[in-house]
């Protein structure tokens, strides 16, 4: 079974979980996609076949070749894309996604309306941002343990476009407390992709209100000794590579299943 599989078996067997529901969507965001598309496969100009079903238009998509294989029968043209770029080529448009249909154990139809609300989640993930300038920083004690799961996940997927992540409470001059988690060596090219990827992170993980404030520090940065006394500390090994100070992994935790998010 891959991870959508899996996430959208969680899903289907407990219904009323909200957590199950956003796990599956934060699944199916991340996930690289072979959408089915009409034209030769050489053709810089393929778009998404379109089928027009009794709810309406839908495009299709599978989470792997074989399984897209296994629905046509035959070798036939298409583009891999990660899901969150799928849903916001298609909010607005009244067209629906139809993932694995027929071939999987996640075969599923995402309504046109779902489609809009996972392109309205994934857009809104924000850019790095620096909260008011802190003055002190404090260990982020009463952080969920859910979220923390997940970006350890996320970041560890991330290996290589940073040295290690740090997360903390930083508190500004007026004593308000936020949360932060400080990127540590990442190429500038990278920034963008790894704010989007943590706020994407901690949105499916369903506790908007512990946004982190995302920054980038080097080595040499004057904050990063205090924020470092305190924080929860993220290795992101290159692949193949161990991580240098391993950090225990909650009891239960699968590293090939996605986290319980509450």
């Amino acid at each position: 079974m891959t991870p959508l599989d899996l996430a959208h078996h969680a899903m289907m067997a407990h219904p009323q979980d909200d957590a199950a529901r956003l796990r599956f969507y934060g699944q199916l965001a991340a996930a690289e996609l072979i959408v089915l598309v009409s034209g030769d496969a050489g053709d810089a100009a393929l778009t998404p076949r379109q089928f027009d079903l009794e709810d309406g238009p839908v495009i299709l998509a599978f989470d792997t070749e074989d399984r897209l294989t296994d629905f046509t029968g035959a070798a036939a043209p298409y583009a891999a894309m990660p899901g969150r770029l799928i849903a916001l080529q298609l909010a607005g448009q009244g067209v629906g996604l139809g993932v694995n249909l027929g071939v999987a154990p996640s075969s599923i139809l995402i309504p046109p309306e779902a489609v809009n609300w996972l392109a309205e989640t994934v857009s809104g993930a924000a850019d790095p941002v620096m909260a008011a300038r802190p003055v002190r920083y404090h260990a982020p004690a009463e952080y969920p343990m859910m979220i923390l799961m997940a970006l350890d996940d996320a970041l560890r997927r991330a290996g290589g476009m940073a040295d290690h992540a740090l997360l903390g409470l930083a508190e500004d001059a007026r004593g308000a407390r936020r949360p932060i988690l400080a990127l540590i060596g990442a190429d500038p090219s990278r920034h963008i992709a790894l704010a989007r990827m943590v706020s994407e992170t901690v949105a499916f993980a369903g506790h908007p209100d512990c946004m982190p404030d995302v920054v980038f520090l080097a080595d040499g940065d004057p904050a990063l000794q205090a924020l470092a006394a305190v924080a929860h500390r993220f290795d992101m090994p290159e692949p193949g590579v161990p991580d240098r100070n391993p950090a225990p992994r909650p009891p239960g935790m699968d590293p090939d299943r996605p986290p319980n998010l509450r």
